[in-house]
């Protein structure tokens, strides 16, 4: 703890910090209370593409047989060529939200490969889409977490540290205010009474 000065001034200043924090603490608080609640949103939206994933894994099942299929889908029929996001706040925080991807499907013999190709290949996108999307709000989650972490921090500062400081601080100046000017008061006294004797 600094070493304050016990003056008037010094009394006002800690007066005014007390006020800021007042101030500043709800401000705080709130922010809190919104990034853990946008937090669990993310989750659960996480969770929601997680199983929407499930599902389709499940519809891929039946398509295993075909895939086994040598030559014909290969990893460069299908291919990511950008990842399309925007910028988001929350509660402060710059956070990617992600808008969708950009697919190429390389061209291919219609005569040679199988009928399927076509459907197999919006099915891939599908389950990609879902993958990327998943991964871009793991980054908002990460980012909000973050910023969470600095908030508490904050929070906690204020609360448990700063405002009790600054509390004793204007308790002990008033004190020792209070103390010097009933000692004043008495030196008042004792100077008035003395004088009052030497002109009997």
């Amino acid at each position: 703890m600094a070493k304050i000065k016990l003056t008037k001034n010094e009394l006002k200043k800690q007066k005014d910090s007390l006020k800021m924090y007042k101030r500043y603490l709800p401000t705080l608080m709130l922010k809190k209370q919104q990034l853990q609640m946008e937090i669990r949103t993310t989750e659960l939206r996480i969770k929601e593409l997680m199983e929407q994933k499930n599902i389709l894994d499940e519809t891929f099942k039946t398509w295993v047989g075909v895939f086994s299929e040598t030559g014909v889908f290969t990893p460069d029929i299908l291919k990511v060529t950008g990842i399309r996001t925007s910028q988001g706040n929350i509660a402060g925080v710059n956070i990617p939200i992600f808008e969708g991807a950009d697919f190429v499907l390389a061209p291919y013999d219609l005569v040679r490969k199988p009928l399927w190709l076509d459907l197999a290949a919006e099915k891939m996108k599908q389950v990609i889409l879902l993958d990327l999307e998943a991964l871009v709000l793991e980054e908002q989650r990460k980012l909000l977490d973050h910023e969470l972490r600095v908030t508490t921090q904050r929070v906690n500062l204020f609360e448990k540290i700063k405002i009790p400081e600054t509390k004793g601080n204007i308790k002990k100046i008033g004190v020792y205010l209070g103390d010097q000017q009933t000692a004043a008061v008495v030196r008042g006294k004792i100077a008035k009474r003395g004088m009052e004797r030497a002109a009997q």
